[in-house]
Order: C-alpha cells, then sequence, then structure tokens
C-alpha cells in the first residue's frame, strides 16, 4: 500500500482523508488479485468497474450535490485523491472514474438545468457512461481549428463531421461534443452540445487500438440531428466551456499519474530489497539507492504540485491554468521515469508480459499527450510567465 503521510498536508480537510482511504479500500478488494491485468472484453470490463463505482458512492464526486453527487460544485481535491487512489491498483479503474468527470464535466459547469437533471445523476449513478468528444483527425492540440459542423436548422441543430480518440467510444449513454456553428472565425465560433449516444447519425466509425488497453473510438457524426436545447450554455461559447472543463480536470491526468508512480516505486522498493545479489541485496547498491531516491522527490514534487492547484481551484481561484499545467507536466514527465526506473530494477522481469512494471510503463504513455502534450504545457506555462512581466 502506497504511503499516505502525504494526505496530513494542510491541502487537504478530514473528508479528504476519509474519501482517499475509502477509495484505497474498494480498489484493493475490487482488484484484490492484479488490477492491471485485463481478462476478456474490455468494454465489459469497463461497464462492470462504473457499476461498482456507482453503487459505492464514488462516482458521485464526479458531479455536484446538486445532482446525485457529494460536493455543491466540483471539488478538485476529491477528484484528484480519487484517481490516484484508483491509479495505485488499476489504470482502467482510474479510466472509468476520470471519463465520468471529464465527459459530463461541460454540462456540470455550464449546462442547463433540465440538462443537468437529466443526464447528471446517471453519471452520479453509474447508469450511464459519460464521453467527451473533443479531438478531431485534423485538430489535437489546436482546439481552435476544429472542423466539425453544426448547422442551425429551424429548432435543432444538425452535426456533421468526426471526432477521433475519443475515450469511452461505443459505450458511452452520451458525449460531449464540440462542433463549429459559425459565429466568427477560430475559438470564438465553436459550440458545445449533448448527444445522446442513440442519436440517428451517431455511429462508431472505428475502434482504436492503444498500448494500454481503453474503449477508444473515432466517431462520425452524418447529419445527425439534435434539439436546440441540446446547445450547452450558450452558441460560440465552447472553446471556453472547453478550456474551463480542462482546467478543472488537467490537475487530476497529473493525480493518475502519481498513482503510477507511486505504485511503481512500491514495486521497485519490493523488488530491490527482496532480490539477492553479490552477496547481499539490490538495495545495497548505491545506484540502486540513487534511484529508489529520484523517485521519492519526483513524487514528492508532484503531489506539491499538484494538490496546491487542486486547493487552489477549490478555494476559489478563477482559473488555474499555470498551476494545473505544471502539475500535468512534472507528474507525467517524471512518472515516466519513475517507472522507467522500475522497469530496470526489475530487469528482465520488468518488461515481462503481466508484470505491474510492464504494465505501468504502457499505462503511463498516453497521459504524457491527452487533455493537453507535455510540449503544450510548456507552452502555455510560459504564456503564462511572460503575461505577468
Amino acid at each position: 500500500m502506497a504511503d499516505d503521510s502525504f494526505l496530513d498536508w494542510p491541502f487537504f480537510e478530514d473528508r479528504h482523508r476519509v474519501l482517499a482511504r475509502d477509495v484505497r479500500t474498494w480498489a484493493v478488494g475490487k482488484f484484490a488479485g492484479d488490477g492491471f491485468l485485463h481478462h476478456g472484453d474490455i468494454d465489459d470490463e469497463c461497464r462492470d468497474i462504473l457499476t461498482g463505482l456507482g453503487q459505492t458512492g464514488i462516482a458521485a464526486h464526479a458531479v455536484p450535490s446538486a445532482y446525485g453527487g457529494v460536493s455543491e460544485t466540483l471539488d478538485v481535491r476529491s477528484l484528484c485523491l480519487v484517481r490516484e487512489s484508483l491509479a495505485y491498483r488499476s489504470g482502467l479503474a482510474d479510466f472509468v472514474f476520470a471519463m465520468q468527470g471529464l465527459g459530463s464535466g461541460t454540462l456540470s459547469l455550464f449546462g442547463s438545468e433540465a440538462l443537468k437533471s437529466t443526464w447528471l445523476p446517471r453519471v452520479a449513478s453509474g447508469e450511464t457512461a459519460a464521453a467527451f468528444a473533443l479531438t478531431e483527425p485534423e485538430a489535437g492540440s489546436d482546439v481552435a481549428a476544429l472542423a466539425m459542423t453544426a448547422r442551425k436548422d429551424g429548432a435543432s441543430y444538425v452535426l456533421d463531421g468526426r471526432k477521433t480518440f475519443i475515450s469511452n467510444g461505443g459505450i458511452a449513454g452520451f458525449y460531449t461534443v464540440f462542433a463549429r456553428t459559425g459565429e466568427a472565425k477560430g475559438a470564438r465560433g465553436i459550440s458545445a452540445f449533448l448527444v445522446p449516444a442513440d442519436t440517428p447519425g451517431l455511429t462508431v466509425e472505428a475502434r482504436i487500438e492503444t498500448i494500454a488497453p481503453h474503449p477508444l473510438a473515432t466517431m462520425k457524426f452524418d447529419a445527425c440531428r439534435v434539439p436546440e436545447t441540446a446547445l450547452i450554455g450558450q452558441a460560440g461559447s465552447g472553446f471556453k466551456y472547453a478550456m474551463g472543463t480542462l482546467d478543472v480536470f488537467r490537475s487530476t491526468v497529473a493525480a493518475a499519474a502519481l498513482g503510477f508512480a507511486r505504485r511503481a516505486m512500491d514495486e521497485a522498493k519490493y523488488r530491490a530489497t527482496s532480490r539477492k545479489l553479490f552477496g547481499g541485496t539490490l538495495s545495497d547498491l548505491q545506484i540502486v539507492q540513487s534511484q529508489i531516491a529520484e523517485m521519492a522527490l519526483d513524487i514528492d514534487a508532484s503531489a506539491l504540485l499538484i494538490y496546491r492547484a487542486a486547493w487552489a481551484k477549490d478555494g476559489g481561484a478563477p482559473r488555474v491554468t499555470r498551476e494545473a499545467a505544471m502539475a500535468k507536466l512534472h507528474a507525467t514527465e517524471t512518472a515516466q521515469h519513475t517507472i522507467d526506473k522500475a522497469v530496470q530494477i526489475f530487469g528482465g522481469l520488468g518488461v515481462t508480459v503481466g508484470s505491474v512494471p510492464e504494465a505501468l510503463y504502457r499505462e503511463i504513455r498516453a497521459l504524457r499527450i491527452y487533455e493537453g502534450a507535455s510540449e503544450v504545457q510548456k507552452i502555455v506555462i510560459a504564456r503564462q510567465v511572460l503575461g505577468e512581466s
């Protein structure tokens, strides 16, 4: 079990400490064997995990209390603690919870009362999986370049285009979709819509296989008609809504990386102290001690950056763009290094399919790309710092 002494830091309240320990207890029971090994259909595994998250009340932390959630507003510290705790045990469990939050986040923050009251209770209970459909084949980091259109037609909008690398693609009950409505050029002409999965014209064009198995898909919207009430917030504000949503959830990506890193260090510690070598153990070697020290340093630095950003957002900061970008950049990059060190300490076993270090090595890689690649985070940080001067 990972060290939880960080829960005594002043960033947290007692409710956060209780939550972290409750989630860990559930995860230990749920993934009594190895949560990084997958058996059978990934879609079915995700559905099973979501049911468990709903039954235990963990999924409820992804929506506001007025709609079946726990906190009055989205509590970023809670979101981070849940993701960190789940990621320590299962990358897929972290994925399932993360998508409940991200997929419904724009709705929670900016949606109409009618949309929120219809869909958010289903997210909180685990009845419905959510999805965030922003990325396109030619628009990833450059969100303002998206080409998908939503044409106003009487009391409806007609959506045409493709979205790709959509998490929960094919199993979500609804998609938060960003499309160009044309109020202005570039970022100012984008709007957000809630599109139920059974809407005619919405299909799964292709499933996407990745090195860490998750349900991902390219989604096609072909004359996909939704009522004007499906518009989230105001027309033309979709880019602002997308950035506002990512401002909340970007720190949670860092928290997932932190969970992976903590697990890697614990695995490395066990291996180093139990592996006999040269009349002693691996842990007697100074070079191994140096690697463990670097792991511990990087983990604590990441945790401080993550929970600073989350604490600031929960404290009422309107935007934590710089803090969240720093947290995601540092935590994901150093988690990659931490896991690589663990693989090295394990030697041949570290690259053996079925070992925890091997699974972590595959799990961490995508976190350095999604919700803003590391290179984009550097640009964001630099612009924030230069803007202050």
